[in-house]
């Protein structure tokens, strides 16, 4: 009985992933670890588990975060939690992080955490001239206000991804009050609250072509369920295409599970393909089958761009459009942010976004850069239709002109 359950409890590289997951919304949310009250797992956290994060940050050079689940480990055990882990073996983590750091701040602050324990002789465990070194510099500050302690969250920093994390956090959204007026409904059936996203080519000038459509009550309660049943048994972690070799490879760029699903699987999947073929007047018959994929805790897709499956195709496979549709809320994160243009469009469930990838010149449409936001609590499922060139020669002309 044991045995069989054994093939259902995550393995090593589970957990690991989980632990990365965890980094990647600490450091893109700014969180410290005892505030990270949104994670569903958070209450069940022991010692144990806070120091094995506390070991992948540091495998993964995240400093800054293996300090802060250090200092949560340590917080723990105070308070007399089971642990297999010892304070000496936290300790022991916090000396190797001193020597792999470069900041003579940060390695000032681990080593006065370090000099604080009083059970621990640093010249046993440390190089005794690096050591002595050290706490000269120490004595020479005037208090802790003189540098910044490995605690302070806002050392939490990545250089952005084209304001990529600042979107994320509801930061850098370009939607003024201006813009906001001239945003133009769209629903299908029932009530929704539709809006169409313009964009300018530069930022002093008028919004006077719609970029991103996005459309409420376009996919049904029935249908959304149909679509998830009939993908569940196919739901694999999703690949991307590798830029220098074409082929499909598994990336921490993207981390979500997907599924793909043809007409002849449901008279769902049909009635909905040919719905969005009626909204934005492609021809579906070249497009890519309906793909399904779904987002977990810390499930995200870094910025990219839609417009090729991989280098070398010819024009035609190209896809000159993409239709996201969301068959879910999502309780916090998860967003879909476009960072050159400053929006940030929450999952809805039965809403769409559309947008053109290509320009009608046929070049790549820079300002649908695109990424999904890590979801924090609850799980995202979203639907992607991509439209290719070929079969639309006559329904989006092509025209010289870059700006057109």
């Amino acid at each position: 009985m044991l045995l069989s359950k054994t093939q259902l409890l995550p393995n090593e590289n589970n957990l690991d992933g989980i632990a990365v997951a965890i980094i990647r919304l600490q450091e893109l949310y700014r969180l410290d670890p005892k505030d990270m009250t949104g994670l569903e797992s958070h209450s069940a956290l022991s010692p144990d588990g806070c120091f094995h994060i506390a070991v992948i940050a540091h495998q993964n050079q995240q400093f800054q975060c293996a300090i802060l689940w250090i200092q949560e480990t340590m917080r723990k055990l105070h308070e007399g939690a089971e642990a297999v882990v010892t304070k000496e073996n936290v300790l022991t983590l916090l000396t190797s992080i001193q020597f792999d750091v470069c900041n003579l701040h940060f390695a000032l602050g681990v080593t006065q955490l370090l000099m604080h324990n009083d059970n621990l002789n640093l010249k046993t465990i440390l190089q005794p001239a690096y050591t002595n070194s050290l706490i000269e510099n120490i004595k020479n500050l005037d208090g802790m206000q003189h540098f910044i302690t490995p605690f302070d969250t806002s050392a939490l920093h990545r250089p952005m991804q084209n304001g990529y994390e600042a979107l994320c956090r509801g930061q850098g959204i370009k939607m003024n009050p201006k813009r906001q007026k001239k945003l133009v409904c769209r629903y299908m059936t029932g009530e929704g609250s539709p809006q169409l996203i313009y964009a300018p080519a530069k930022e002093e000038e008028e919004w006077d072509e719609p970029l991103i459509l996005r459309y409420h009550d376009i996919i049904s309660l029935s249908e959304i369920e149909v679509i998830k049943r009939l993908s569940r048994p196919k739901l694999a972690r999703a690949k991307v295409s590798d830029p220098v070799t074409g082929k499909f490879v598994y990336t921490t760029v993207r981390v979500s599970k997907s599924a793909w699903l043809s007409n002849d699987e449901s008279p769902v999947v049909a009635r909905v393909n040919q719905r969005l073929a009626d909204i934005t007047g492609l021809d579906m018959n070249t497009a890519e089958e309906l793909q399904v994929a779904n987002y977990g805790i810390g499930g995200h897709y870094e910025p990219h761009y839609d417009s090729m499956v991989a280098n070398g195709l010819p024009f035609t496979e190209k896809r000159i459009a993409t239709v996201l549709l969301y068959m879910s809320d999502v309780e916090v994160g998860g967003a879909t942010v476009f960072p050159d243009i400053g929006a940030a469009l929450p999952p809805k469930r039965g809403s769409a976004v559309i947008w053109f990838n290509l320009l009608k010149s046929g070049e790549v449409d820079t300002r649908t850069l695109h990424a999904a936001c890590p979801v924090f609590v609850g799980s995202k499922w979203v639907a992607n239709k991509w439209i290719c060139c070929r079969g639309q020669e006559f329904r989006r002309r092509c025209t010289l002109s870059k700006s057109d």
